[in-house]
């Protein structure tokens, strides 16, 4: 693991420029969650602490492991969310708020996207974004849809097709991100879909991933439950390496600042997570554990747990990457931050180390800066960015779209 230094950047005005700063919340801070040691419920009360935005900081810096850069990809973006980057460098972005899908793209080769096209318009939040032969498809909170892309086009040539069921997605309420992941070999579609609520018992699909079997003609057939137990899974994919599919997870709010621990985990066929009848394994539920004592019983242990109330988002796997060797088995997680933390947490991106095909347990910080008071012990956060998803380019390099500045930014090596 490399956490020999930490390069930081001062942000103004579009330019980043070195500077010395020193804090507890840095680039190579690492973090590993016992499953086993977790507090009692309530044991402290439960916060609401949204953070504040601050949209043009004086001293606004990012800050790097030594040997990266960073610059801005992309502004002005209008709810910028999920990025997907396609073989030829072009990058889609949902507008969920919008009802849109963003074409962007860097046709000059400065690092920073120049051309700009709406590809999509008029959907219903949408967010899953995944490619597959000459489609691009895409979730929002209602369908599955698909529409004609091929490497080197800025707009389709025809409507989106829907190709789910009524139904197949529940419906909009709460938890509204549908995201999307397509296996390895092309044939399978899975789609990760949160509950309604905080706490519940909820009919499917709501807390689950959904499998659809994807044709060569591009429909999907054949939808069946895979996991379950799934508060609110964000992120989805396959790990190149190993093909094996994850997730991330925002678990439940109300049981105090130390519970319940966000999490990335692989995704077991037919596994139960937890939600709502236990957490972290079988750490019962206040209220509902009694409920259903044999679904508490088989609860899954996720692999990597991440702060409570973190929020992550989106992830990446780093196979691709333009980073240090060591690094290539890893993956980043981009957390969008608390709202129901005492003491704030999130705000910045975080690396998950693997061993031999698995996570080791912990994660380390990659990427802060955004939360500009991190040392403070309560109040709420003062921030200039909030990180959404994650995307490598051909080149290498590594795009993070932030929804609080409206941003995709881009993470190089020096």
């Amino acid at each position: 693991m490399i956490r020999a230094g930490i390069a930081s950047f001062l942000a103004l005005a579009g330019t980043l420029l070195p500077i010395a700063i020193a804090s507890a919340e840095m680039p190579g801070k690492s973090y590993h969650i016992d499953p086993a040691s977790l507090p009692k419920p309530y044991a402290t009360a439960s916060a609401v602490n949204p953070s504040r935005y601050n949209p043009s900081p004086s001293d606004a810096r990012i800050n790097l492991p030594i040997g990266f850069q960073i610059n801005l990809f992309a502004d002005q973006l209008q709810h910028a969310r999920n990025i997907k980057v396609a073989s030829d460098g072009t990058v889609f972005m949902a507008q969920s708020r919008r009802g849109r899908i963003l074409l962007l793209k860097d046709s000059d080769g400065d690092s920073q996207a120049d051309i700009r096209e709406f590809y999509v318009r008029g959907m219903s939040r949408p967010h899953g974004l995944a490619i597959h032969d000459s489609w691009l498809y895409f979730a929002d909170t209602d369908h599955i849809w698909r529409i004609d892309w091929v490497p080197g086009r800025t707009r389709p040539k025809r409507a989106p097709e829907k190709i789910t069921a009524e139904g197949a997605l529940g419906d909009g309420s709460g938890h509204w991100t549908r995201n999307i992941a397509i296996s390895p070999d092309g044939k399978t579609m899975f789609a990760s879909i949160g509950s309604r609520g905080n706490i519940g018992e909820e009919p499917l699909p709501r807390a689950s991933i959904q499998k659809f079997s994807l044709t060569k003609n591009g429909f999907l057939t054949d939808q069946e439950t895979y996991a379950t137990g799934l508060r609110n899974p964000v992120g989805i994919g396959f790990n190149p390496a190993n093909g094996r599919l994850y997730t991330v997870v925002n678990e439940r709010d109300g049981l105090g600042d130390g519970l319940v621990p966000d999490y990335f985990t692989s995704v077991r066929a037919g596994g139960f997570y937890g939600w709502p009848y236990a957490y972290i394994g079988p750490n019962p539920q206040p209220d509902y554990g009694e409920r259903a004592p044999d679904m508490v019983a088989k609860s899954i242990i996720p692999d990597v747990l991440i702060q409570s109330h973190s929020a992550p988002l989106g992830f990446t796997f780093l196979q691709n990457a333009d980073v240090p060797e060591d690094w290539k088995d890893d993956a980043l997680v981009a957390l969008h931050g608390s709202w129901n933390a005492a003491r704030p947490t999130g705000y910045k991106i975080i690396r998950v180390p693997f061993e031999k095909g698995k996570p080791t347990g912990g994660y380390v910080n990659f990427m802060t800066g955004f939360h500009l008071n991190p040392e403070a012990e309560d109040g709420a956060a003062s921030i200039w960015g909030r990180p959404v998803a994650l995307a490598v380019m051909p080149d290498g390099s590594i795009l993070f779209s932030e929804d609080a500045g409206q941003k995709i930014w881009r993470i190089s090596r020096l």
